[in-house]
């Protein structure tokens, strides 16, 4: 266990708590609520940060971030959705909650066949994530009815619109994977004889 896995356990902490504070019956449980995801989004960065710049990049670590991060973003959209009960927030966040289903499984199943390198973060997925860590700040900060709520629902659609161009790009990438070409192939020669 090193510095960059007890940052990582810890944003796994985060959750519970970040779901009792939420729903807390005061009036500081919305800013209070962001403020938890928003230091949870910080963490992400810095246990990467660590791992590289210390040299402290683990399995265990390359299997937690992942999964932590996961679990705090679902969390966070689901108690949303249940918060705000509309259909133009439920939207993009399920678009964002089954675009991670998908990946996680396509990951799996690419490392299962030894071709896990191509499938691997794209520069899309980061500027996903920071779209969507903004939305959810904003989401959680203002109740709803807000103008900056209203920003937020805009920035998650535009979270889900990166989403979904992100997983095009990872099944893009899988594509001759999943769907292999036959040995054969059909050539003029051999035409004749089908």
């Amino acid at each position: 266990m090193n510095l960059p896995n007890l940052i990582t356990l810890s944003r796994i902490v985060m959750i519970p708590v970040f779901v009792v504070v939420f729903y807390l019956p005061a009036s500081w449980s919305y800013m209070a609520s962001a403020a938890i995801f928003a230091l949870a989004g910080i963490t992400d960065w810095l246990d990467g940060y660590l791992a590289r710049r210390l040299n402290q990049s683990t399995p265990f670590g390359a299997f937690l971030d992942p999964v932590a991060d996961k679990l705090m973003v679902a969390v966070a959209l689901a108690v949303l959705i249940e918060e705000y009960s509309a259909v133009l927030l439920t939207i993009p966040a399920t678009i964002i909650i089954g675009r991670e289903i998908v990946i996680s499984a396509l990951r799996e199943w690419m490392a299962e066949i030894g071709s896990r390198g191509s499938v691997a973060v794209s520069y899309i997925g980061k500027i996903k994530t920071t779209a969507q860590i903004a939305a959810i700040v904003g989401l959680l900060a203002f109740p709803p009815g807000n103008l900056l709520a209203d920003i937020a629902v805009g920035l998650l659609y535009l979270a889900a619109v990166l989403t979904l161009w992100s997983m095009y790009l990872y099944l893009h990438a899988a594509w001759d994977d999943l769907f292999p070409k036959a040995d054969e192939t059909v050539t003029d020669e051999n035409r004749s004889e089908i």
